[in-house]
């Protein structure tokens, strides 16, 4: 899978998903950490990356954005740091995989995951 990583999430989150194999960047990395909410998504729309995010503003992006089918996981628990968000982030690509394939904003709480489907054809 490719992740596109918002600044509220770490670099060894983003090494992390490396090291599973999959395809992560992150936006310090290409000196785009000034970039508008609306640009990192369509970045990530013409990558066709899954965006990782603590900004409630993307979902509302995607939710407006009908020709897309780009996921994105927002990260709402309380601890989040690295290790968490990587546990959360493990459990979400192994039982939400189909969902995010097929575009879905996905909310991670304390304890709970919440999958919202984005309706595309």
């Amino acid at each position: 899978m490719k992740f596109l990583a918002d600044m509220g999430i770490s670099l060894a989150t983003v090494a992390w998903l490396n090291q599973q194999g999959h395809d992560a960047k992150h936006l310090s990395e290409e000196r785009l950490h000034k970039l508008s909410d609306r640009k990192i998504f369509d970045k990530a729309d013409r990558e066709k990356r899954i965006v990782l995010t603590t900004d409630l503003d993307f979902g509302e992006i995607a939710v407006s954005t009908p020709s897309t089918k780009i996921s994105v996981i927002i990260f709402r628990q309380e601890n989040r740091t690295p290790s968490s968000i990587n546990q959360y982030l493990e459990k979400v690509i192994k039982s939400a995989k189909a969902e995010l394939e097929k575009g879905a904003i996905i909310t991670v709480q304390e304890g709970r995951i919440r999958i919202r489907h984005l309706s595309r054809n």
